[in-house]
């Protein structure tokens, strides 16, 4: 029961935006399996799926064969790599090779719903949502073992940006600042403390107070804190986020379905 507060599945998000036909996804580890299964809950009838990834690495792909809607045939699902300078130019192979009878026993092309794949070698994109808007996307590519990115999403005068899996090597990124710059929501890795960053140069991961740099230095309006260590438990995540909150007042520590409205 050491990890209840804060959660233990890796990496997915959903962007819920109000009135639109669109469901926009951000990575899809162990998480994506709960969020499946609301979504089917709320009914995905007429509803096209975006699953946005900022890198493939087993943490935020492990989930995807466990994603109900993608076993449903009347279901479209757009799987995207945006951004420039990518090594991956094969999306399709990477779910293939995962779903292999060794790995599952459902291979991909079974699995029912209808699949496109996106490698984007462009920093933004447009989607459009059922009340005319557009959503802009951008991705800009960051230090990470195999390369990895961030994402801003931008509507209404409202912007959030997602960063994940950033090693800030040699001094933090200032094109990750500007990228984030005014923010209404960032967040940002922040897997271990200062000490043991010293320890894990090369990982690919960002301290506490790396995260809360790049915030500061961006004018962000409210930064949370994900990408939490597997061995830090519910009370030293608390302890951390209380000593967080004397630099940063609102400064929050992701957990598992917390939900946040701009």
């Amino acid at each position: 029961m050491d990890f209840v507060e804060f959660g233990g599945n890796t990496t997915c998000l959903q962007l819920k935006i109000p009135d639109s036909n669109r469901i926009i996804v951000i990575d899809a580890g162990t998480g994506i399996r709960e969020l499946g299964k609301d979504l089917m809950e709320a009914g995905v009838e007429g509803c096209s799926i975006d699953i946005f990834f900022t890198h493939f690495h087993w943490d935020h792909i492990q989930g995807f064969p466990f994603f109900a809607p993608a076993y449903r045939r009347d279901q479209s699902i757009n799987i995207t790599a945006l951004g420039k300078g990518r090594r991956i130019y094969n999306l399709k192979d990477i779910f293939d090779t995962q779903m292999q009878q060794v790995y599952f026993p459902v291979p991909l092309d079974k699995m029912g719903a209808s699949f496109g794949f996106q490698n984007d070698d462009q920093e933004n994109r447009r989607l459009r949502i059922i009340n005319g808007n557009n959503v802009i996307v951008k991705a800009i590519r960051h230090n990470h073992p195999g390369g990895a990115y961030t994402y801003r999403f931008e509507l209404n005068g409202k912007a959030f940006v997602f960063c994940t899996d950033i090693e800030h090597a040699g001094g933090i990124d200032r094109r990750i600042v500007d990228f984030c710059r005014n923010a209404d929501l960032l967040i940002h890795d922040a897997q271990y403390t200062a000490e043991e960053l010293r320890h894990k140069r090369g990982w690919g991961h960002s301290s506490y107070d790396q995260a809360m740099q790049v915030a500061e230095l961006a004018g962000v309006k409210q930064l949370i804190l994900t990408h939490h260590d597997p061995d830090h438990d519910d009370v030293f995540l608390s302890k951390m986020e209380l000593k967080c909150r004397q630099r940063i007042a609102n400064v929050i520590f992701a957990r598992e379905l917390m939900e946040f409205e701009l």
